[in-house]
């Protein structure tokens, strides 16, 4: 069992036996929430910068193995002048955690923002900070932490952050098993604490008086010696998908975000969504070169109209849709389709406008489609991608939301941010923040489903078929 599925088996079995307490994970920070390697890179590449040397030049977070209390092996590996070494061990410790090497050198461990997300979510649970940093580090410690989670809706507050009222290294241990006890006078059953430090998970143990506390061995780079700690599981992964199963993800999430399955387009994608658990089926609506309203991905164009190729019609597939009871997301992907003519077959079927939703690109549908749609559907979500605006709502917010604006007089409802862009975590809080509502979409993998979906999007398409989904 990983050390992920054994934190999930460990909440479950204390959420049911404790049912009505707040129950409380501890996580320490630096090396187990923040990957320091980073922080260490920054600030060495940034006396290269300030100095004019080329010292590290080429070096990367992931070749560091150094704890950052001890860059000295980091130094004599690259052959650095002693003379040169002791300058530049001056310059790190008067830098590692400056306000510039903390904001812009830190960055959390893959995975780790997406577990905190994933307890936060659930009901009468919360995370708190247990870190040998010294009180004095407080606020800055909030403001990147809280930088960091910002684009994973992850957030931290002072009340759970138990710090080092000591200097640097002064105390650390009693202060880690202070710590546990300090979360307990607040009224939190503590269930689990992760640290990097084999130490420091020994002293939380002694602060365990009803063994209920699982210690997690986040197994990164650590200075202390490891130890045999009672309940102690180690690891360096973290996987949110150890943590929570796709249905149990839909059942939890299924009143708060709507998920779409992608390309029903072919009878055995809509056999497949029919018999699933998914109400929310999308069609790409085309028009085939004999004039016949079709579903299909690709374009006719793009792949030629084969001999002996039936596409599904748009008819058949709305007549299964709605016997199975499903709902019905039509992409309309050409431009020169006749909206008059999609919406009097989706009439003839008798859909209500809750069972409706309309996408299409901007280009495609025009003001007067969308406003057509609005008129005929004013139930129905209609909504169009927004990739194109990016630039501007990273570069140029208050232009971006005059367009948005312009976008939903037209009648647009919802905005659908691609999951595969780099800058979609940006643009998805940016576009939540401002009240809209959005759809993330090209979501390829059960990993990224997951981690899409805990930012909690109005809805969410994704490829749901294959044994992996369990949908």
């Amino acid at each position: 069992m990983t050390w992920m599925r054994a934190l999930a088996s460990h909440y479950e079995a204390l959420r049911r036996k404790h049912p009505a307490d707040r129950l409380l994970l501890v996580f320490d920070v630096d090396g187990t929430i923040v990957d320091m390697r980073a922080t260490v890179a920054h600030v060495l590449l940034g006396y290269d910068r300030a100095h004019g040397t080329r010292w590290f030049h080429g070096l990367c977070p992931d070749e560091i193995t150094v704890h950052e209390n001890h860059v000295e092996p980091l130094l004599a590996s690259r052959a650095i002048p002693e003379a040169e070494a002791e300058a530049i061990r001056s310059w790190y410790r008067a830098h590692l955690w400056s306000r510039e090497a903390v904001l812009a050198g830190h960055r959390p461990f893959r995975g780790v923002m997406e577990v905190i997300r994933w307890f936060q979510l659930q009901p009468n649970t919360a995370v708190g900070l247990n870190t040998g940093r010294p009180d004095t580090l407080r606020e800055l410690t909030l403001e990147s932490l809280n930088l960091l989670g910002a684009l994973h809706r992850v957030a931290f507050t002072s009340e759970l952050l138990v710090m080092n009222p000591g200097a640097w290294e002064q105390g650390v241990k009693a202060r880690k098993a202070e710590g546990i006890r300090h979360f307990r006078r607040l009224g939190y059953r503590v269930i689990a604490a992760v640290d990097n430090e084999p130490a420091n998970l020994e002293a939380m143990a002694t602060a365990d008086d009803e063994g209920e506390i699982l210690l997690l061995h986040a197994d990164t780079i650590f200075e202390s010696d490891e130890r045999a700690t009672p309940r102690t599981v180690r690891g360096s992964d973290y996987a949110v998908g150890e943590i929570v199963t796709p249905a149990e993800l839909e059942a939890d999430l299924a009143r708060r975000v709507q998920l779409v399955w992608r390309a029903v387009n072919e009878p055995g994608s809509l056999d497949a969504f029919l018999r699933s658990s998914i109400r929310w089926g999308e069609c790409d609506v085309r028009r085939e070169p004999g004039g016949r309203l079709v579903v299909r991905g690709p374009s006719f164009d793009d792949v030629p109209w084969a001999q002996g190729e039936e596409p599904l019609s748009l008819e058949l597939a709305l007549a299964a849709f709605k016997g199975a009871g499903k709902a019905v997301k039509l992409d309309l992907k050409e431009e020169s389709l006749d909206v008059e003519a999609v919406l009097e077959v989706v009439r003839r079927y008798g859909f209500d406008d809750a069972d409706l939703w309309f996408n299409a690109a901007v280009h495609h549908l025009k003001e007067e489609g969308f406003r057509r749609l609005a008129e005929r559907h004013p139930g129905a979500v209609r909504q169009c991608p927004v990739d194109f605006l990016a630039p501007l709502v990273l570069g140029a917010p208050e232009t971006a939301r005059h367009v948005l604006n312009v976008l939903t007089g037209w009648g647009l409802t919802r905005f659908s941010v691609n999951w595969k862009t780099e800058t979609r975590r940006r643009v998805f809080r940016a576009l939540s923040d401002w009240g809209y509502a959005v759809n993330v979409y090209n979501v390829p993998d059960l990993e990224s489903f997951l981690k899409a979906a805990l930012l909690l999007p109005a809805s969410l398409t994704a490829d749901f078929h294959g044994a992996a989904w369990r949908f």
